[in-house]
């Protein structure tokens, strides 16, 4: 985390800085923590310059703490700022209203000032950058509400959002069921995803919302697909089964990547999972969301060797985002979460485990705030708290940032913020420059 010293100011066009003295900060690229830190922050910007050790003596003898701009944590332990990558502001906790109640019943504007109010709560909480995946029948609230929350004039507090738009599903797949016209699609005009079948559809679909602003294309590579059969038979209703075909699959995440969007997939990790995840499949995703289901996969057992950067054109490993916090959340005696208990330590547990995973808890259908419930989990089952504190900060960030910060490209741009003298991983600052340039890297 250090970065050598020089004169930040005049780099970056700002006289005025903020000093933070952390009595000891986490380096989340080593996983270690560092004792006596100082902190230098923009004061226009608010990004971070600088990273130097200090002496407490020194400080002590020199350093004026009743001026505002030196913030004193030297009993603190000083953490960066968290990442979720899976969110739904527009969803509140289903024990207060249900899905299909909010898509049904819940205005846009009911909905959109609720969303303000997630978005303070997650920033309150130490969540600086997020991933919504899906409005879930808001539309195309995300993209407007991203440049209110993250843009360069922001109208609210709250992280950086990275937004999804619309899930893409198949016909007859996704809800609101309507109940007195089954063969409708949702109720009264209200979908809470958007439905393409056939390659046609599928391009055409993701072409439409990469064109509206959408970060990230999400897919449901499997689902309840009889859902209205649980009247007569629960267990059928309640089976995951494929959505998509592999032609269908690999028309949305090409055409993603042609257009420079990465793609997440929802999968119970049954049977769609090797495909979504393999560098040989032709419809790799860049993250995989729940996987609670996942058997002996080749996702546990891959060779470093058989990644390479993708600008070459063979992606790298994907990312895994258990999604605990929901399982645990809607019942945590329920065999659908002690099996995602069972697949996540399993996964830590594997001695040639090569698998990138990161932090989110689908949060939304838990309270907004409570996003730390992922990484508490997850110490809970097992994993080592400095490698959660990792996923949940810097591996949180190479999830959600675009395809730009990938491969040779990638680091190049990297490499030209760091002659700025600003902690690359400190990208996921909400805050940005005035130059062009800058706001244009860190939009991304």
């Amino acid at each position: 985390m250090q970065i050598s010293s020089g004169d930040e100011a005049s780099k970056c066009g700002d006289a005025m800085h903020t000093k933070i003295y952390a009595g000891t900060l986490f380096d989340s690229e080593k996983c270690e923590l560092i004792k006596h830190r100082v902190i230098s922050v923009s004061a226009k910007s608010g990004l971070i310059l600088d990273v130097q050790p200090y002496s407490p003596g020194e400080v002590d003898a020199s350093v004026d703490f009743s001026d505002a701009r030196n913030i004193d944590l030297r009993s603190k332990t000083v953490l960066p700022g968290f990442v979720d990558c899976h969110v739904h502001f527009f969803l509140h906790p289903y024990s207060e209203t249900s899905w299909e109640d909010q898509n049904t019943r819940e205005s846009l504007v009911e909905r959109t000032i609720r969303a303000t109010v997630h978005a303070r709560e997650t920033l309150m909480a130490g969540y600086t950058a997020v991933r919504d995946l899906g409005t879930e029948g808001a539309g195309d609230a995300d993209v407007l509400f991203r440049k209110c929350v993250s843009g360069p004039n922001p109208l609210i507090p709250g992280p950086r959002y990275f937004c999804a738009n619309r899930a893409i599903v198949t016909t007859g797949s996704y809800g609101p069921r309507n109940r007195l016209y089954p063969n409708r699609a949702g109720v009264e005009g209200k979908t809470g995803a958007e439905a393409a079948d056939g390659v046609d559809e599928c391009i055409k679909v993701v072409r439409r919302q990469v064109g509206a602003g959408a970060d990230w294309i999400k897919l449901y590579a499997d689902y309840r697909f009889r859902a209205e059969m649980t009247q007569v038979s629960p267990q059928t209703a309640s089976e995951s089964l494929d959505t998509f075909n592999t032609d269908e699959l690999h028309a949305i995440v090409q055409t993603a990547h042609k257009l420079g969007v990465k793609v997440a997939a929802h999968t119970d990790g049954k049977s769609s999972w090797e495909g979504l995840i393999s560098p040989d499949s032709s419809y790799q995703v860049d993250s995989v969301e729940h996987g609670h289901s996942v058997g002996e996969s080749s996702f546990f057992r891959r060779s470093p060797d058989d990644y390479v950067a993708r600008d070459t054109g063979i992606r790298q490993p994907t990312v895994w985002i258990p999604t605990l916090s929901v399982y645990y959340t809607l019942g945590k005696d329920t065999p659908m979460w002690k099996q995602a208990a069972s697949t996540f330590t399993r996964a830590i547990k594997a001695s040639d485990l090569n698998v990138k995973i990161a932090c989110g808890g689908d949060t939304g259908t838990f309270a907004h705030g409570d996003n730390s419930l992922e990484m508490k989990l997850m110490v809970h089952l097992g994993a080592d708290w400095k490698t959660v504190l990792r996923w949940g900060t810097l591996g949180g960030w190479e999830c959600i940032r675009s395809m730009r910060w990938e491969g040779q490209k990638g680091k190049e741009r990297l490499a030209k913020i760091h002659e700025l003298r600003e902690d690359a991983r400190t990208g996921i600052l909400r805050r940005i420059l005035s130059a062009p340039w800058i706001r244009e890297a860190l939009s991304s």
